[in-house]
C-alpha cells in the first residue's frame, strides 16, 4: 500500500503543486437571533462575500482542514501571536502561559491546542466527537477573548530562536538548517495547522519535533522522509537522516489520549452487547 504524503511536503518539493482543502465559516452574532447550538451565534456558508456582523466587534473565522483528521484549522481573519512565533499546548498544562489556550481547553473533547502568527489548530480527543460539536464553541471562545482585549500569551512565553553557538564547527551546517526550516519548511507546514521545532543535529541526524496538526498525524512519517529529510538533505549534504523526537509533556498527552480511546471502545463494545 502506498504511504500517503502530508500535502506540506508535496508544496515543499521543487514544482510541486498541492491546494488545501477548506471549509468556510462565517460567524455572525444578531441581536435577538439565536443558533440551535450556542445563543446569539450563527453559523452560514451560503453568502461567503457577506460581511460577518457582531454585536460587539466584527470577526470572520474560517476553519480549513488538515492532513490530520483530528484537528482542524481557525483562522479569526487577525493577528493570534503575530510575527512568525507559536506556541504549542499539547495538553492544559503546557497552556498555563496563554488564557486563549485554557480557554480552549475548557471545551469538551479538545485534547490540543496550537497558537500560530494568525490562526489556531484545535485538536479533538476521538475522531468519534463530530466536529460539528466543538466548532461553535471554539467560534464563542475566540470571539469572546479577542473581544476582552487580553493578550493571548503572557510576556516571556514564548521560546526564543534555536541558536548555533553550542554546535562548534557543525555551527554553519545547523544555521543553514534553521534557514531552510523557516524559510521553505515551517511555512508551509503551518498553512496545514502545524509546526516544526528544531531540536537537535549530531552526527549527521536532524532531530525535530512535530507540533499542532503535525503531532500524531498519519502522514508525519512520510512527511518527514519524503518531504523534509529530502529537502534537507538538497541542500546540506552533511544531513544524513531525520527523526521526530518527542517531549514528555507528548508522551503524557498521548497517554491521555490512548485511555480515552480504551474507554470509549469499551462503550461502544457494551452497547453493541446490550443491543444483541
Amino acid at each position: 500500500m502506498a504511504q500517503s504524503i502530508c500535502r506540506s511536503c508535496l508544496r515543499g518539493l521543487p514544482r510541486a503543486l498541492s491546494v488545501p482543502r477548506s471549509t468556510v465559516n462565517r460567524v455572525r452574532n444578531f441581536s435577538g437571533i439565536s443558533n440551535p447550538h450556542l445563543p446569539g451565534v450563527q453559523t452560514s456558508s451560503n453568502d461567503r462575500r457577506q460581511p460577518v456582523q457582531q454585536i460587539r466587534r466584527s470577526m470572520f473565522i474560517q476553519t480549513q482542514d488538515t492532513p490530520n483528521p483530528n484537528s482542524l484549522k481557525f483562522l479569526p481573519g487577525q493577528d493570534v501571536l503575530g510575527g512568525t512565533s507559536t506556541l504549542d499546548c499539547p495538553s492544559i498544562d503546557a497552556a498555563a502561559h496563554s488564557t486563549l489556550a485554557k480557554m480552549l481547553f475548557k471545551i469538551e473533547g479538545v485534547k490540543g491546542v496550537f497558537l500560530g502568527p494568525d490562526f489556531l489548530t484545535v485538536t479533538r480527543t476521538t475522531e468519534d466527537l463530530e466536529w460539528s460539536l466543538i466548532k461553535p464553541h471554539v467560534f464563542a471562545t475566540v470571539m469572546d477573548f479577542f473581544a476582552s482585549g487580553l493578550p493571548v500569551v503572557s510576556d516571556g512565553a514564548l521560546s526564543n530562536a534555536a541558536s548555533t553557538a553550542d554546535y562548534g564547527e557543525n555551527a554553519e551546517i545547523v544555521q543553514m538548517i534553521l534557514e531552510l526550516l523557516d524559510t521553505r519548511i515551517r511555512p508551509t507546514v503551518q498553512e496545514d495547522g502545524g509546526d516544526i521545532e528544531f531540536v537537535d543535529f549530531k552526527d549527521g541526524v536532524v532531530q525535530l519535533r512535530m507540533q499542532g496538526s503535525c503531532s500524531n498525524c498519519p502522514s508525519s512519517t512520510a512527511t518527514l522522509q519524503h518531504g523534509i529529510q529530502n529537502m534537507l538533505q538538497f541542500y546540506v549534504p552533511e544531513v544524513l537522516s531525520v527523526e521526530e523526537v518527542t517531549t514528555e509533556v507528548d508522551e503524557i498527552s498521548q497517554q491521555e489520549y490512548e485511555k480515552v480511546e480504551k474507554k470509549l471502545e469499551e462503550m461502544r463494545q457494551k452497547n453493541q452487547d446490550d443491543a444483541k
